[in-house]
């Protein structure tokens, strides 16, 4: 059937509005991959043309006196050694009504080192702005809240020493599960056709099942399943077209090739003592037209450690990989590594790390626009109601990742009226060392028994544990109304003083999340966390050094208070 005028428009605005909400988180990304290597002139111009960047109490206006601003604040841009990777993660983000503008909410870290000897960590959290301005989604306002910084060899603390605030979010619990709100007015006149609307929303789906592919090579890379690293490359045993490619080191081909790349890591399988965490941030996905190959370029932050030699290691990279579509299905065709920075956790990177030192030209940026105007397509694109639903899946993936950030933002803040309600009205979640809990009542009932009451809009808090919910693999099923979910989970912990046993990091897993779509809003159906993979008792410590945990004492019945986990009824 032939769709009506009406309906090509109202297609064709729900198509943009998905495009809009994934260039705005890629805009910020390429923020990210820019001031890694100090192109602040192009830093710049990722900013609305009276765009603001305030940084704490320091505001400053057009896209010159950012630049400038930035450049002053950055690592020595080409210095040998030197080091500025900022990382933006946890994407919230809210399309306004009009698609017009957004809002998103981020977790920020820096780590900077001028190659002289000083190196320090700058954190905390933005909430950006955006406006769409000729054609192009732009920074309107990026406003960073520090909240814990200082120098590598003495550890970080709350920012200014003080107590910490609740950084007010811009959105609320019903806006969290609804990033693209319902339009207003009628669809405005498209020149789109069916045959290029499909292409869109192909290049949206084919974006989400490369992300995951990259994302799920990440966790493979972590525990050393070096025998599923070779299958991401495809099912012919011979791969003939694999390659891996590290800057500085060499060149792999084929599927032998490919696992030779990754035993440079290790042998397969990961062991009791050994860290082999390499975190992906702010990963940037391009599918070119057409819809055969696609790269993903993101920064790389490996973690690793091994406690029976007491060593552990900073290593800091740049990857852009290739993808391509065989038989309808994603595989990798090409790792390309450019290392930037390896240091040992006792030394730092403030004089540069250890060598071999790679090159410093940066891999290709990736465009975080997207073009409107598709590709032929020689046959007739599917009818409207199977396009809607492919949309619905990508649109679903954005949901999911909305309400996947709130909950790590509730549980940062004590949030737990907020955080229950995330929860489907049957959801269950784990909590840790107490049990499981159905519906919003018995989840927030079980927080505040473990933890205490939640936290006022207005207090300060002299310490925080960090709940970062990175790297997501997000499978949605075919209706678009359900999806299941894997996160990391990247600990940082910060308060007033150096604190041993708690300032530092923790890493873990959030492995079998689920989340269903309930009355319009996305929302969470069970959560489960796997923790701690690694934790840094002290900060000079940090992960390598103790071979086996003390054991500790018995398990108190602090949530005893709470009813049993049986339920009795719906």
């Amino acid at each position: 059937m032939t769709p009506s005028t009406q309906e090509l428009a109202e297609l064709a605005r729900d198509v943009e509005r998905v495009e809009s909400v994934r260039e705005v988180k890629d805009v910020q990304r390429a923020y990210a991959h820019l001031a890694q290597f100090g192109r602040w002139d192009a830093v710049a111009a990722l900013f609305a043309e009276n765009g603001t960047l305030r940084w704490a109490e320091q505001t400053v206006t057009g896209r010159d006196a950012i630049a400038r601003w930035l450049a002053d604040r950055g690592a020595p841009a080409g210095r040998p050694g030197a080091l500025h990777t900022e990382v933006v993660e946890q994407p919230l983000v809210n399309l306004s009504v009009d698609g017009r503008t957004a809002a998103c909410r981020w977790n920020g870290m820096r780590f900077l080192g001028d190659g002289a000897g000083e190196a320090r960590i700058e954190a905390g959290i933005h909430e950006n702005t955006y406006v769409r301005e000729d054609g192009r989604w732009r920074i309107a306002s990026l406003h960073f809240h520090p909240l814990y910084e200082g120098d590598y060899a003495t550890g970080w603390t709350n920012a200014g020493g003080n107590e910490l605030p609740i950084v007010a979010p811009h959105f609320t619990l019903d806006e969290v599960g609804v990033p693209i709100p319902a339009p207003d007015g009628p669809a405005p006149h498209t020149g789109a056709t069916t045959a290029q609307l499909a292409e869109r929303i192909d290049r949206l789906n084919d974006e989400d099942a490369v992300r995951n592919l990259q994302n799920a090579y990440g966790y493979y890379v972590d525990r050393r399943m070096w025998a599923d690293v070779v299958d991401l490359f495809g099912a012919d045993p011979s791969c003939d077209d694999a390659i891996v490619r590290v800057d500085g080191v060499g060149e792999y081909r084929g599927a032998d090739g490919v696992r030779r790349a990754m035993e440079r890591m290790g042998p397969e399988g990961i062991s009791h003592g050994t860290l082999n965490d390499h975190p992906i941030f702010d990963l940037i996905v391009d599918v070119r037209p057409g819809g055969r190959d696609a790269f993903a370029r993101g920064i790389e932050i490996g973690m690793l450690g091994d406690t029976h030699t007491g060593t552990g290691t900073w290593a800091f990279s740049v990857f852009r990989n290739r993808f391509v579509k065989d038989g309808g299905r994603w595989r990798l065709q090409e790792v390309h590594v450019t290392p930037l920075l390896t240091a040992d956790y006792a030394q730092g990177w403030g004089h540069g790390g250890t060598g071999p030192r790679a090159s410093r030209t940066a891999p290709a940026f990736l465009d975080p626009a997207r073009p409107t105007a598709a590709g032929r397509r020689e046959e007739p694109g599917p009818d409207l109601a199977e396009l809607r639903r492919r949309l619905s899946r990508s649109r679903a993936y954005d949901g999911v990742e909305n309400v996947s950030a709130a909950y790590g933002y509730y549980l940062d803040d004590f949030q737990w009226t907020e955080m229950a309600g995330l929860f489907a009205v049957h959801g269950n979640k784990q909590s840790p060392f107490a049990g499981y809990y159905i519906g919003r009542e018995r989840i927030m009932g079980a927080a505040t028994a473990f933890y205490g009451g939640p936290r006022p809009a207005d207090a300060l808090r002299a310490r925080i544990s960090f709940h970062w919910r990175t790297q997501p693999v997000v499978i949605v099923s075919q209706d678009g109304r359900s999806a299941t979910l894997r996160t990391r989970l990247f600990q940082p912990r910060t308060s007033m003083t150096v604190t041993p046993g708690f300032t530092g990091f923790a890493g873990g897993m959030y492995p079998n999340d689920q989340a269903v779509l309930e009355d319009g809003c996305w929302r969470l159906w069970s959560l489960t966390i796997d923790e701690h993979y690694f934790s840094s008792p002290t900060w000079h410590g940090g992960w390598p050094p103790r071979r086996t945990r003390p054991k500790g004492p018995p398990t108190r019945r602090r949530a005893g208070c709470w009813p049993c986990t049986r339920r009795t009824s719906r």
